[in-house]
């Protein structure tokens, strides 16, 4: 890096240094309650999310089985329609 770039960024450094070592307590206070609320809305999303999944894995796993169910009817209505055929 040049030096006028060092001098830049350590410019910028010191800038936000300031910043925050002026910051109050209050906006420290608005920025943790609002963290915590999103931590909050993440989580609630993360139990909603885990709802859902279970839901579509009840949901594909009761498909599985109605498909089984009709693949069994459809077998034995074939076997009835050979019978009579038969006769």
């Amino acid at each position: 890096m040049t030096l006028k770039t060092t001098l830049k960024m350590s410019a910028a450094a010191a800038s936000l240094a300031i910043l925050a070592g002026c910051a109050s307590t209050s906006a420290l206070e608005e920025v943790r309650t609002t963290a915590e609320s999103a931590q909050a809305d993440a989580a609630e999303a993360r139990s909603t999310a885990s709802q859902a999944l279970n839901t579509a894995k009840q949901a594909q796993r009761d498909a599985r089985a109605a498909l089984q169910m009709s693949e069994k009817n459809r077998q034995e209505m074939n076997r009835m329609f050979e019978r009579s055929m038969q006769k």
